[in-house]
């Protein structure tokens, strides 16, 4: 048998869901896919899928495997597309985690372009702002914003991407426009963005020049994903600084006033992340390339 001829065909069973559509991508008959099978399950002495007329279900043995042995396979396409110098045209499995607003609103916009230039690099993109295990997750790399928790990781910075100070206009009536950020010390609520780390908000930063002001506290809510900041910003609660890019479609409709103009927030890194044992293969190359080509219009790096 060959173990890893063996090993990607149960890979592709477990992706495709039965032993018709497996043979099928991989151009074999079905009887050899089968018979694969069942020769790796004899080798392993356990049994890795259960078997019915109509569909395939992978035991719990069988997810194990597959979940250890589909990195093994990956890591084997990037050795051989590098040795076959497949740069021009890399290939295979690249798993991406990445901020649910980074995602909706950059990324996953501009993905068609990703696939025309790449259309042999299958990606599994990941969307939360959960903390990620790169190596226990089995993730290749993350996109995130902010100050880089662990320093033992490979950053490249892809933006600084700009904020901005908004309020609605009926907030604004209510509560009048503030001239200098010290002003919004006197009567006015912040909807502020709290860290899934620690917990805690971010301080509203204004930066003029040699200038600095913060204003902590004054919360009249707090929430930790930029789609859902934003929908609080709308709803008039309050002050709040968000990104430009997500604040711009409000700003342009009249839906939100930006505040305090010429008092600049300091802008907010983004970085793709990856393990420093981890092999810069020519897929996860072209994407961070890519993702950087993405990220420039929003903010320089």
């Amino acid at each position: 048998m060959d173990q890893i001829a063996a090993m990607r065909v149960f890979a592709r069973v477990v992706e495709a869901g039965t032993f018709t559509r497996a043979a099928d991508s991989l151009q074999m008959p079905k009887p050899s896919v089968t018979k694969l099978v069942q020769q790796l399950e004899a080798h392993l002495r356990v049994k890795l899928l259960q078997r019915t007329t109509r569909r395939v279900t992978v035991t719990p043995e069988g997810a194990a495997y597959y979940e250890r042995t589909s990195r093994v396979l990956a890591e084997l396409e990037d050795i051989e597309s590098d040795l076959t110098h497949a740069q021009a045209s890399p290939r295979g499995r690249l798993r991406v985690d990445i901020g649910s607003s980074l995602a909706n609103r950059i990324l996953i916009p501009a993905l068609p372009q990703f696939h025309a230039r790449y259309p042999d690099i299958q990606l599994e993109l990941g969307v939360s702002d959960r903390p990620v295990d790169l190596i226990g997750d089995g993730v290749d790399c993350v996109i995130r914003g902010g100050a880089l928790m662990d320093q033992s990781l490979v950053a490249r910075r892809v933006a600084q991407l700009p904020y901005v100070s908004c309020a609605t206009p009926d907030y604004l009536k209510r509560q009048g426009m503030p001239n200098e950020p010290a002003d919004l010390m006197n009567g006015h609520r912040v909807v502020s963005y709290f860290s899934s780390l620690t917990g805690r908000p971010f301080p509203l930063r204004y930066v003029r020049g040699e200038e600095t002001f913060e204003i902590n506290g004054h919360t009249a809510v707090a929430v930790n994903e930029s789609t859902a900041h934003v929908t609080t910003i709308l709803s008039g609660l309050g002050m709040a600084q968000t990104f430009a890019f997500m604040a711009k479609p409000y700003l342009d409709s009249g839906e939100l006033v930006e505040v305090l103009p010429g008092w600049e927030p300091p802008p907010h890194p983004v970085y793709v992340v990856y393990p420093p044992n981890r092999h810069l293969s020519a897929k996860l190359r072209a994407f961070v390339d890519w993702v950087v080509e993405v990220f420039t219009p929003y903010g320089t790096a």
